[in-house]
């Protein structure tokens, strides 16, 4: 049997835990960027895996992205809106297994702060979709000391 304290705060606890546990970079969901659909045509445009990624700000499974072990010279660009974002100049191994890197190309890219799953990050958002890409960390290479934390589902390669 359920009584009233219980049921009070088992329901304060789950919208708390809700809102602790929400998926980061949604705020940006009334902003206004240069590239915008709508969920539907986001989902048909970017398919099942990359939507959750960019859209829902998903993660993909470490070590599962091709682009892990993409050493040619290119860029590295957004997947869905095809805006470059990284120089291959700047990818270096960070054995997470995600794509890192150490730059991002100007203006390519959005931060704020992301306070999911218990903890303080930084996001970084593509800044002409909007679409989520992953994290920067501040334990990178020099000369930035940043480490770029991609999802390889976020990106596409383009040689050069």
């Amino acid at each position: 049997m359920l009584d009233r304290r219980t049921f009070l705060g088992t329901a304060a606890a789950s919208v708390i835990g809700f809102a602790l546990l929400r998926a980061p970079g949604r705020t940006e969901a009334a902003a206004s960027f240069k590239v915008m659909h709508s969920d539907a045509e986001w989902l048909r445009i970017l398919g099942r895996q990359r939507y959750d990624v960019l859209r829902h700000a998903g993660t993909e499974r470490a070590f599962t992205s091709p682009l892990l072990n993409e050493h040619r010279r290119g860029a590295f660009a957004c997947a869905g809106c095809a805006l470059p974002l990284f120089s291959s100049a700047t990818k270096f191994e960070s054995g997470t297994g995600w794509p890192s890197f150490w730059r991002a190309l100007p203006h390519a890219t959005l931060e704020h702060a992301d306070r999911s799953l218990l903890m303080e990050r930084t996001e970084v958002l593509c800044s002409r979709c909007g679409g989520h890409l992953g994290h920067v960390f501040d334990d990178g290479p020099e000369p930035t000391g940043l480490r770029y934390c991609m999802n390889g589902l976020a990106l596409s390669f383009r040689s050069t």
